[in-house]
């Protein structure tokens, strides 16, 4: 059994979602060790909690405390999901923080990330928005969802699981595209954790 700790950061959609999967049989040989919030107010805690899965705010230092700070803050949570979680694989679900090596070096090869973009294409946050920016210059007419393992402290970059294009319409606004967005992420971030856990770990 695959023991996955999942990161949110607010409403949990993306969790829901594998939820879901493992509650239907579609995701097997998967259990949810533990959902982190690095926010004490995501519903993503409270969607957990119904489920009877482990819970838990992780508060981090403000950016004004340094790098340091949030380093050593990584390194505390990579050694709580090793040693009270027994944690395998990590996906970010939401999660908007950016992990540092002290963190990732503890679960090499084995942080899956979500993106709402094409690979290489607007990392950071607000993608989808900048996508949309994107389209009404003409620059493009699609954009997508990326699932990809997370090496290093690169933003959004790593070697890709999945990907599939969202087409965006003459008629949409943030919310149209962002709920289509979303409905692609579901379905991706399920089926990239089945592909990521059953392939052999690549070499970084």
């Amino acid at each position: 059994m695959i023991r996955l700790g999942i990161l949110i950061s607010g409403y949990g959609s993306n969790l829901q979602a594998i939820i879901d999967a493992i509650e239907s049989g579609r995701l097997l040989g998967v259990k949810i060790a533990v959902v982190v919030s690095d926010r004490a107010d995501a519903y993503g805690l409270e969607r957990a909690r119904r489920r009877g899965i482990p819970a838990i705010h992780v508060p981090y230092p403000p950016r004004k405390n340094g790098a340091a700070a949030r380093r050593g803050q990584d390194a505390k949570l990579a050694a709580r999901l090793h040693q009270q979680h027994a944690v395998d694989w990590v996906v970010l679900a939401g999660w908007l923080r950016l992990l540092s090596n002290d963190f990732l070096t503890e679960f090499p090869m084995r942080v899956i990330n979500l993106h709402p973009a094409l690979p290489g294409l607007f990392p950071g946050l607000h993608a989808i928005e900048r996508a949309l920016e994107a389209y009404r210059a003409g620059r493009i007419s699609e954009t997508g969802v990326t699932v990809h393992l997370v090496p290093d402290e690169e933003v959004d970059a790593g070697p890709v699981i999945l990907t599939r294009a969202v087409p965006i319409l003459p008629t949409d606004d943030v919310d149209a595209l962002s709920a289509r967005v979303h409905q692609v992420e579901h379905e991706c971030l399920v089926e990239a954790v089945a592909r990521a856990i059953s392939a052999p770990t690549p070499r970084t």
